[in-house]
C-alpha cells in the first residue's frame, strides 16, 4: 500500500511539474508585454463592457498589443471577476484548468481551482496590465451609438469615443429566484445556490431544485457538509461526463459540432462505463437528448453519491410546497417521459431547499437596433460574436448557448485579436454581405443539427471557424499567427501601412486623372 501511494504521488507531482512548466512557456512566449506605466497608446481605442473574466482578459490583450481601451463595469470594484465574484467560495471549475486558460499568463496551482483562486488570477491580470486606471466602476451601459464620424459612444460623449466595442457581459447575471406555489408554507430554510457560504447542512434532509451545473455544485457542498440525505429534483435528463481532461478533450474534437451517425459510440461508452448501474439517470436514447445537443455537466462525484445512497436523483416536475410545510410535492417521471408528462406524485421532505435555478442572461439591448436584424439575431452572428452589420463590435463570450469545451479559454484572446485586425486592416475586415453568407453557409452545413447551427458547438468546431475565415481571405494570411497565437503584430501592421500607401497612391492617381480628363473635357466643350 505504501509503495502504491508513493508511486501515485510521484506521478501526480511529475504531472503537476509538467503543467507548471507548460504554463511558464505559454506565459513566456504568448503573453503580450504589459505597457509601461502612463504609456500613450495610439492605436484605435476600444470600449469594453464588463469587468469579468472575459472583459479583463480582452482588455489585457488590447493594451498589450498597443490599443487603448476603457472598461465599463456596472458594479463596484467588488464585482471584478464577473460571475466568479458572486458565487460561493466553495464553487470551482468542473472542467480541468488546462481547458480554462483565459489568458497565457494565468498560472493555476491545481487541476480544479476554486472560486478564490480564479478571482485572484483575474485580479492579477487586471493589475499586471495596468487596467485599474482604465476601468470605470459603477457605470452601467444603457446605450451604444455612433457619432457623425462613425465612432462609438458609450451612454454619452463624456465617456469618450471609440473605434471598436467589446461586449463582455457574459451569460450569467443576477440569480434566478423563482417563486414556487405554497412556498410561504415551508417550515425549513430556502436558499439560492449562490447563497451557501456560511450555511450548514449536517444531518439535514436537503432538496436541490434543478439539474444543471449549479445543482451539481450544491450537491457537492451538502455532501461535504455531511447532510443526512439529498434529493436532486431535475426537470429533464442532462448528460454527465467524467471529470477527466482527456475524455473532455476527445469529446470536444467533434469538428462538426453536432450529432452524427457515430455519436452512439461515445454515448454508449458513457452509459456502459460511467453510468453503469445508474442507466436510468442517463438521457433517453429516444428523447433526442444526444451528447452533442446540450452542454454536459462534468463531474464524477455525483454518480458516486447516488450509488452510495447519499443522494437521490429524481426526474420530474415541481408541483408545489406541501400544505404541511414539510417539503415539496413532486411528479416523478420515468426516463424519456417529457416535461409535465404522466408520472407518480410523491412528497419530498426536506429541512433545506436549495434553488439551483441558475442566473438570468444579461441583455445585449444596449447595442444599436442594427445589430439585431432578422434572421441574424444572436447567436446567429458571424463567428457567433460579430453582428453582421458591425464587424467593429465583438460580443465576446456572451452569445453562446451550449457547447462541449469551455467558454473561458484561448478564444477570448483570438476573438479580441480578430477585432484588432478588423480595426487596422480594411482589406481583412469582412463586409456585411460576406458575414451573412458565412452564417448562411454554417446554417446549411448544420441544417440537421438538433442543437441548431450556433446554439451548440464543440471547441474543435470553433477552431475550424477561426482557421477557415482566415484561410478564405488572402489579405488575412499575414495576420494568422497574430490572430491565432498573439505573435508578430508588427509585421502585419507594416504590410498594412504599405498597402495603405498603395491605396492612397491609387486614389491620388485617380483624382489627378479625373482632374486631367475633366480639364480636357472642359476645354473641348469650350
Amino acid at each position: 500500500m505504501g509503495i502504491t501511494t508513493s508511486v501515485r504521488d510521484l506521478i501526480s507531482q511529475s504531472i503537476l511539474f509538467l503543467y507548471q512548466f507548460l504554463q511558464w512557456v505559454l506565459d513566456r512566449f504568448l503573453s503580450p508585454k504589459p505597457p509601461p506605466p502612463h504609456a500613450h497608446l495610439q492605436r484605435p481605442k476600444i470600449a469594453i463592457i464588463g469587468a469579468g473574466l472575459t472583459g479583463v482578459s480582452a482588455a489585457s490583450h488590447c493594451v498589450g498589443h498597443g490599443f487603448d481601451c476603457r472598461i465599463f463595469e456596472a458594479g463596484s470594484k467588488k464585482s471584478l471577476g464577473g460571475i466568479w465574484s458572486k458565487v460561493n467560495n466553495t464553487s470551482g471549475l468542473q472542467i480541468h484548468s488546462v481547458m480554462y486558460r483565459f489568458h497565457p499568463s494565468v498560472k493555476w496551482n491545481s487541476g480544479y481551482p476554486n472560486r478564490n483562486q480564479i478571482v485572484s488570477e483575474i485580479t492579477k491580470l487586471w493589475e499586471r496590465y495596468g487596467l485599474e486606471s482604465k476601468t470605470s466602476f459603477n457605470t452601467r451601459v444603457e446605450k451604444v451609438y455612433r457619432d457623425p464620424q462613425g465612432r462609438w459612444i458609450i451612454n454619452d460623449p463624456s465617456n469618450g469615443r471609440f473605434e471598436g466595442v467589446i461586449a463582455a457581459v457574459g451569460t450569467c447575471g443576477d440569480p434566478k429566484v423563482p417563486h414556487i406555489p405554497g412556498q410561504e408554507r415551508f417550515k425549513g430554510e430556502i436558499y439560492h445556490s449562490s447563497q451557501l457560504d456560511g450555511k450548514t447542512a449536517k444531518g439535514k434532509k436537503v432538496a436541490i431544485i434543478g439539474g444543471g451545473a449549479s445543482a451539481v455544485e450544491a450537491l457537492e457542498f451538502v455532501a461535504r457538509e455531511q447532510a443526512g440525505h439529498t434529493y436532486v429534483l431535475a426537470r429533464s435528463e442532462k448528460w454527465i461526463i467524467p471529470r477527466n481532461a482527456l475524455v473532455d478533450a476527445l469529446l470536444a474534437m467533434n469538428i462538426l459540432g453536432s450529432e452524427t451517425i457515430f455519436s452512439w459510440i461515445p454515448e454508449g461508452i458513457l452509459r456502459l462505463s460511467f453510468y453503469r448501474d445508474l442507466y436510468d439517470i442517463a438521457p433517453s436514447k429516444n428523447a433526442g437528448k444526444g451528447l452533442f445537443t446540450e452542454t454536459p455537466m462534468v463531474n464524477t462525484e455525483v454518480l458516486d453519491l447516488v450509488r452510495n445512497g447519499h443522494a437521490s436523483w429524481l426526474r420530474g416536475d415541481i408541483l408545489d410546497f406541501d400544505p404541511s410545510g414539510k417539503g415539496i410535492r413532486f411528479n416523478k417521471r420515468a426516463q424519456g417521459v417529457p416535461k409535465n408528462g404522466p408520472g407518480v406524485e410523491k412528497l419530498v421532505e426536506a429541512d433545506i431547499i436549495i434553488l439551483a435555478t441558475g442566473y438570468q442572461r444579461p441583455s445585449l439591448s444596449f447595442l444599436p437596433d442594427s445589430c439585431f436584424e432578422e434572421p441574424y439575431l444572436p447567436p446567429n452572428w458571424y463567428l457567433q460574436v460579430f453582428p453582421p452589420n458591425h464587424p467593429e463590435i465583438c460580443c465576446n463570450n456572451c452569445t453562446y448557448v451550449n457547447a462541449i469545451g469551455t467558454v473561458g479559454n484561448y478564444h477570448v484572446g483570438i476573438y479580441t485579436r480578430f477585432l484588432l485586425m478588423y480595426l487596422v486592416d480594411p482589406l481583412a475586415r469582412p463586409r456585411p454581405y460576406w458575414m451573412k453568407k458565412w452564417i448562411d453557409m454554417t446554417r446549411f452545413i448544420k441544417a440537421k443539427a438538433p442543437g441548431g447551427a450556433f446554439d451548440f458547438f464543440t471547441y474543435s468546431e470553433l477552431i475550424y471557424w477561426f482557421v477557415f475565415t482566415i484561410a478564405i481571405n488572402p489579405f488575412r494570411w499575414k495576420w494568422a499567427l497574430f490572430v491565432l497565437c498573439g505573435i508578430g503584430k508588427d509585421l502585419p501592421l507594416a504590410v498594412v501601412q504599405q498597402e495603405d500607401e498603395v491605396r492612397n497612391g491609387l486614389k491620388a492617381a485617380r483624382h489627378e486623372e479625373g482632374k486631367w480628363f475633366g480639364g480636357r473635357t472642359q476645354r473641348g466643350m469650350e
